[in-house]
């Protein structure tokens, strides 16, 4: 009988977008097994997160399940305690990273930011996961989320296009939420009169442009910025900031869905993605998406956005003015994000994913 084995060491770090990639696709799949929906060769598998002893029990599962397994955490804990506990079955990690001698491994790349951006990260942390990046190659199948990381971890990595397979983001696990109004009043924001940007001081997320653009929009309709940071990662990135910029910080999902909802418009002006969820997020609540034009979002938002120049504050300004006056969207475009966020669900990023085993 088949083992399938789940790396879940995501279950032991803070969570951002990998993370929640994650857990929907391993709910997303114990759901399929649930319904019988699995291909046939899988019908009588093993199912097993492994997962390190600081591991959040956060996941309710039917048909998975789940055990804590060796004493270190970290890569330490991926290279050999799952690489041990994982050694008679295939294994799927779904975060980055991975054991890199198993045999039967299905690992997730999210992007080949370290190789297309070595600047956006700290020089010891671009080299450890480049180096990890070439080993993945050799010794696992890759899968990522989107046709874009397809193509550029094809290149870098010196693959075939087709030997790596598709396994998309989704937003729906914020569908339907109920909304924690009470953050506008926490933060001082009026409904219909912000702009909401995510990502804090990533490089890549660009947010600089967006701060530097706000200072010639009416001072009536500050920047909310959402996310954390990381310096020992990402470097220190200081962006300029004047008194309509608010930092929230890391929050709820139910205050997410209040931002979201009562945005003048997310701005996302990312210079680089492997996929780019929150402009897929705020489309759940009807929020006007102003995205960069770089590749990425042209595939994951199609018509359903705005685009501006990831290097222009004056472009994006204009932009921003022009929603302001457009105010709340037309029955139009609410068809058109409906239309695009229905390319994206769990249950087939699910079925790419097993399909790929």
């Amino acid at each position: 009988m088949l083992d399938v084995f789940i790396n879940g060491r995501f279950l032991s770090q803070p969570v951002s977008g990998v993370q929640r990639f994650a857990a929907e696709v391993v709910k997303a799949i114990d759901q399929l097994i649930d319904q019988r929906q699995l291909p046939d060769r899988l019908s009588g598998a093993n199912w097993t997160l492994l997962a390190p002893s600081n591991a959040d029990d956060r996941l309710s599962l039917k048909h998975i399940r789940i055990a804590k397994i060796g004493t270190r955490t970290g890569h330490a804990w991926d290279q050999i305690d799952l690489a041990m506990a994982a050694r008679s079955g295939t294994l799927i990690s779904l975060a980055n990273s991975g054991p890199v001698l198993h045999r039967r491994h299905h690992i997730v790349l999210h992007d080949a930011q370290v190789f297309r951006h070595p600047e956006f990260f700290s020089r010891s942390y671009g080299q450890f996961h480049r180096c990890l990046g070439w080993l993945y190659a050799r010794t696992a199948r890759i899968i990522t989320v989107s046709h874009f990381s397809r193509r550029e971890l094809a290149d870098v990595l010196k693959l075939p296009v087709d030997d790596i397979a598709v396994c998309s983001n989704s937003a729906e696990h914020l569908a339907g939420l109920p909304a924690d109004d009470t953050i506008l009043q926490r933060l001082g924001l009026v409904a219909g009169r912000y702009f909401l940007a995510i990502g804090s001081n990533k490089p890549n997320k660009n947010i600089d442009l967006v701060t530097r653009a706000i200072k010639s929009l009416p001072g009536d309709y500050p920047l909310v910025i959402v996310g954390g940071s990381n310096e020992r990662v990402f470097g220190r990135n200081d962006a300029t900031i004047d008194d309509r910029v608010i930092r929230a910080g890391h929050i709820s999902d139910a205050s997410m869905a209040a931002l979201y909802g009562h945005a003048t418009a997310l701005v996302f002006p990312s210079l680089y993605e492997g996929f780019g969820v929150p402009p897929l997020e705020a489309m759940v609540f009807g929020c006007p998406v102003i995205v960069s034009d770089i590749a990425v979002l042209r595939e994951v938002c199609g018509d359903a956005a705005e685009y501006c120049s990831p290097t222009d504050p004056g472009h994006l300004a204009r932009l921003m003015r022009e929603r302001i006056e457009k105010g709340a969207l037309t029955d139009a475009e609410i068809a058109r994000q409906s239309t695009r966020r229905s390319h994206y669900t769990w249950t087939s990023s699910a079925l790419a994913m097993v399909n790929s085993i």
